[in-house]
């Protein structure tokens, strides 16, 4: 059982505020972190792994890391972190940058198996793509079989279908390690697909915590659904309105009344909703 009770003064764009955070993980979880930016993801991780101060007490079975002030440092917590930009070592083959952390060659050449690296192990990280330095990047963090693997938004620079591809890599590493797993995501998909629980912070206080489907859905049964997005600009066609909007990696278009456009301005945040007894439904591939 991972315990956290901590809080921290933070000082970002929106202001002064007060990360608290006070909450039971089981072991073997995988629980996704999501929120808007500056809602304190990112640095509960960073106090988790020790990066970053905090007052409190976070403890993981029997081993204490943080009591009061007094904080264990990061190298004897037994973690793994997984950061956005990858940071492995240049100089060193993708081989060598798992025998650093650990010298366990069979453990080593069975990670890579899995990611399916092991042609590449002699490689340096200059000459792979970012989803293979990103799966190196995996590989390193599982090296010490670590009790916590934090992940920090791992898959965010990449494609569609290789961030698809590696969630289920990433996956099947915390499954065949059983390790407790904390994610920082902002792809709902990505959460639902890879999650048993999801946290939802603002302003650093937890504001949700239940399965990815109770803490993202926005609407059940017979009700509208809705899409958020950006609205970009607004056409006016004959004597109807085109609203052309941002919605995720798409552009579309939206026709709206005139009355609807007086209450918009480009640039708005906006929700695109409509009733579900009827949607289409289409795959890429038809």
């Amino acid at each position: 059982m991972l315990k956290i009770k901590i809080n921290k003064n933070l000082h970002g764009s929106n202001g002064d505020m007060n990360l608290e955070v006070d909450l039971e993980i089981k072991e073997g979880d995988f629980v996704a972190l999501a929120g808007q930016s500056g809602s304190g993801k990112t640095t509960l991780l960073r106090i988790l792994a020790g990066l970053e101060s905090a007052s409190g007490q976070i403890s993981i079975g029997d081993s204490v890391w943080l009591d009061g002030d007094k904080a264990l440092a990061p190298q004897k917590r037994g973690i793994g972190f997984v950061f956005q930009d990858y940071a492995l070592f240049p100089n060193m083959t993708v081989e060598k940058n798992l025998l650093f952390v650990n010298p366990d060659i069979e453990l080593a050449n069975h990670l890579l198996s899995i990611t399916e690296m092991s042609k590449l192990k002699d490689r340096m990280p200059s000459t792979l793509s970012g989803g293979q330095q990103q799966r190196v990047s995996m590989c390193r963090a599982m090296m010490n079989s670590p009790k916590l693997l934090l992940l920090d938004e791992p898959l965010s620079a990449l494609d569609p279908v290789m961030r698809i591809k590696l969630q289920q890599e990433i996956l099947s590493l915390h499954r065949e390690f059983g390790t407790t797993t904390i994610m920082v995501s902002h792809d709902p998909s990505e959460i639902y697909r890879l999650s048993n629980r999801v946290i939802m912070l603002d302003s650093g206080k937890i504001v949700s915590d239940g399965s990815a489907k109770e803490v993202l859905l926005r609407t059940t049964g017979s009700q509208k659904f809705s899409f958020e997005g950006e609205l970009l600009d607004i056409i006016q066609v004959d004597v109807i309105y085109i609203a052309i909007i941002s919605i995720g990696q798409q552009i579309v278009e939206v026709v709206v009344s005139a009355e609807e456009i007086k209450s918009l301005k480009i640039g708005d945040r906006i929700s695109v909703s409509t009733k579900v007894f009827s949607p289409s439904i289409k795959s890429y591939g038809q």
